[in-house]
């Protein structure tokens, strides 16, 4: 099964093109079956449909979430769809099989003055600051995931035009950047990336105090730190801006394909979660705006 996980691997990395993230995922959950199947003294190719089941109830057993066990469950699938179109098994076992119902979570948002007071906190009085004040203002003015920010280039920032071009896997796509945030970057690119790289040949927008590409752990560590400067309650992380950017969208009047498009969502339903938040806003326009109101 290693050998034909590895070419599975490759497909997805070269033909599909996933991103790092993606695959990483891949790898986990089915070198997680594998280590299942391998235990159970099973073969991969002979694997039945109640196998399957089995291993779900199994993954319920250890304590797995619904949405742990969906993905993986997922990724088995593709697996297997892979091995049908190669002639490498007869038929799909997961085929027929339902994922676990996954209740859908409310997205954690912040309102317009908790996001106002978390933006405050940077203060541009040396390198770092002006760093976390343009990275801040950034990622709620783009609406970006965290790995996405994070592998930004420096060439993938127009502060004429005064845009950003965003590279997911093979998608890719284009965002205004507000004039805060414009302002924001400029003054960072201008004034103190130059002086924070050591290398002129690094390429990352946003880099570590060591003049290298910030992490995903050094930008939730940032996050975190000025979350509690401000006294803010609410548990903040990257994917809370990604969400009370997209619910300020909406509740000021933006339509969901433009949001769905911003966010780069393929699928508009996962973009109709942040409606709930809409009604508030409507049935006070409709108050103010219909005559009969």
């Amino acid at each position: 099964m290693e050998e034909q996980l590895n070419l599975f691997f490759g497909f997805l990395e070269n033909d599909k093109k996933v991103s790092n993230n993606t695959l990483q995922s891949y790898k986990r959950d089915l070198k997680q079956f594998e280590k299942y199947i391998l235990e159970n003294g099973k073969d991969y190719s002979k694997v039945t449909d109640e196998e399957i089941k089995t291993y779900i109830k199994y993954m319920q057993e250890i304590g797995k979430k619904p949405s742990t066990i969906s993905r993986g469950l997922a990724s088995i699938r593709s697996f297997y769809q892979y091995e049908v179109k190669n002639k490498k098994v007869e038929s799909d076992p997961t085929e027929g099989i339902q994922s676990p119902k996954i209740e859908k979570r409310v997205p954690s948002v912040l309102t317009s003055n908790e996001v106002a007071l978390l933006l405050e906190q940077p203060k541009d009085v040396d390198l770092k600051g002006i760093r976390d004040k343009a990275m801040l203002e950034f990622a709620y003015a783009t609406g970006m995931r965290v790995t996405e920010i994070i592998s930004l280039n420096i060439e993938d920032i127009n502060l004429e035009q005064g845009y950003a071009r965003c590279t997911n896997g093979k998608k890719s796509r284009t965002i205004p950047l507000g004039n805060m945030s414009l302002k924001a970057l400029k003054e960072y690119i201008l004034n103190a990336r130059n002086i924070m790289i050591k290398d002129e040949n690094e390429k990352a927008l946003f880099v570590n105090v060591n003049g290298q590409r910030l992490t995903r752990q050094g930008f939730w560590k940032i996050i975190k730190y000025y979350k509690e400067q401000a006294h803010i309650e609410k548990d903040i992380t990257p994917h809370v801006l990604r969400h009370s950017f997209a619910t300020h969208l909406l509740q000021n009047g933006a339509d969901l394909k433009s949001i769905q498009t911003m966010l780069g969502h393929s699928d508009i339903l996962s973009t109709q979660i942040y409606m709930q938040f809409q009604d508030e806003t409507i049935k006070n326009i409709y108050k103010k705006a219909h005559p009969r109101a």
